[in-house]
């Protein structure tokens, strides 16, 4: 990726309107070498079917006599040569990146408008028009580098100006307009190359830097993104078990308890409280205290299906609600989760003994609106487990024997 703050430091030659850091300069020819490619294929097709075009002025005005077939001759191996150049642009673009076969193409071109003037001697001051034209030409419609199109324009005008000088048919004061004519076409041609460089490139510039802009731009709203996503996490879980933590719990809960109501499902509430919890954390320490409930926590959200909602209630203590489960079904759910935890070996380093945990179990009754009174119920049913021994799940009197059995 091109440094934004580089390019505005690297600056533009003087002389060739390209960038003094050769790696922006060559990111820069490879950003338009399509649209370079499909200007030089245009200029190519012009400049072929012109040469072909002007075989008829020649045939005209020399009929059909040994020049004009020579004329024929180079007028056909140039219209051919870019015809050629044209169709392998289109194949092989990399041929754009060397400057060997176009340059082969414009010395070919004004070698034969070189060769041309001497073959038509007659109409001799017409032949300085397409040699202005072709020279401003080579400076604005042929994407070439500046010091190459210098090059061929100034073989062009040199040339040009020998062939009037050999035939003998220009008198001095053509001469002198003819390189007038010429040296014009050349600095104003040059001059227009050099400020369509500039531009070009300081148009490049604003792009790249556009781009590192909108790349920052949008590196921040990711950012930001993330922090809002773990703003959201922190504000909704618990730190220590990664369940929900009380109040995110109790949205989601006063959720399901609408849709409920609204559908006429059951919901069912289960607290759970870890047995003698504050002894193990008195006797092994906090550390191994919040092991066992991180582990607790994960053992509960593998027996609990996805739609259930589990929270981190204070300290040992966890709330679960469990939509469209009657008390059948969250019987059946938590005594499993009450048999896994007992069942489950703990570390020794965490804990001496197995681990158990009391359950009070309770249903939304028809008509209620509120959680306080569904979890006030569930939570009497656990402190009843605790008075009758610990390790049990009791079921709020509410939820009738036979309900709970079916």
């Amino acid at each position: 990726m091109i440094n934004t703050n580089s390019v505005t430091h690297t600056g533009l030659s003087s002389c060739s309107g390209e960038f003094l850091d050769a790696k922006l300069e060559s990111c820069f020819r490879s950003s338009v070498q399509a649209q370079h490619i499909r200007q030089l294929r245009i200029a190519l097709f012009v400049t072929a079917g012109l040469f072909l075009v002007m075989g008829l002025f020649d045939y005209l005005l020399l009929g059909l006599s040994e020049t004009f077939l020579r004329l024929v001759v180079i007028r056909g191996v140039v219209a051919l040569a870019f015809l050629v150049l044209a169709v392998a642009l289109a194949r092989h673009p990399q041929l754009l990146v060397s400057d060997i076969p176009l340059n082969a193409a414009c010395l070919l071109l004004i070698t034969s408008l070189i060769l041309i003037v001497p073959l038509r001697t007659e109409i001799i001051g017409a032949q300085l028009t397409p040699a202005v034209a072709a020279t401003l030409a080579l400076y604005l419609f042929i994407p070439n580098r500046i010091p190459w199109a210098f090059a061929c324009c100034v073989y062009l005008s040199a040339g040009v100006l020998l062939a009037f000088y050999s035939t003998g048919l220009v008198e001095l004061q053509g001469m002198v307009g003819a390189t007038l004519a010429l040296l014009l076409a050349n600095v104003i041609g040059l001059l227009a190359s050099l400020r369509l460089n500039r531009l070009q490139r300081e148009q490049f510039t604003s792009l790249l830097a556009e781009r590192e802009t909108n790349q920052r731009l949008q590196l921040e709203i990711k950012e930001r993104q993330r922090l809002e996503e773990e703003l959201r996490y922190l504000a909704q879980t618990d730190g220590l078990t990664g369940l929900n933590n009380r109040r995110w719990f109790f949205e989601l809960a006063e959720r399901e308890l609408k849709r409920s109501r609204r559908d006429g499902t059951p919901l069912g509430f289960c607290m759970i409280d870890l047995d003698k919890f504050k002894a193990i954390n008195d006797k092994m320490g906090h550390t191994a205290g919040d092991k066992i409930l991180a582990t607790v926590a994960a053992l509960c959200r593998e027996e609990l299906r996805d739609t259930d909602i589990i929270g981190r209630y204070g300290g040992e203590e966890f709330v679960i609600a469990l939509p469209e489960s009657g008390p059948a079904d969250t019987y059946k759910v938590v005594e499993r989760l009450r048999a896994r935890i007992e069942q489950y070996q703990f570390p020794k380093e965490f804990v001496d003994r197995n681990l158990t945990v009391t359950v009070g179990m309770a249903q939304v009754a028809p008509g209620e609106t509120t959680l306080a009174p569904v979890l006030a119920r569930a939570d009497q049913a656990l402190y009843v487990g605790k008075r009758r021994g610990r390790n049990i799940v009791i079921v709020d009197a509410h939820c009738s024997k036979e309900a709970v059995l079916n």
